[in-house]
């Protein structure tokens, strides 16, 4: 179980401190807006994955205590 929560909680943190700042630069990225600064789909897909990537790290972390609680 340990390892299982170890597993998890390294999950949640490699989401939590990369995909921000993947959406740093997707946010500068001159594909991101068209010429009246209108989101582009370019930046709407982005955003939807990093939203997703996000939330599976929240689910990571309930799971990794769940695990330490023994729920697994």
């Amino acid at each position: 179980m340990t390892l299982l929560a170890v597993l998890l909680f390294l999950n949640a943190a490699f989401n939590a401190v990369v995909w921000p700042q993947f959406y740093k630069r997707v946010a500068k990225d001159p594909r991101a807006r068209d010429e009246n600064g209108k989101a582009t789909p370019f930046l709407t897909v982005h955003v939807v994955l990093i939203a997703i990537a996000l939330a599976l790290a929240l689910a990571s972390v309930i799971a990794g205590i769940a695990a330490l609680a023994g729920a697994f």
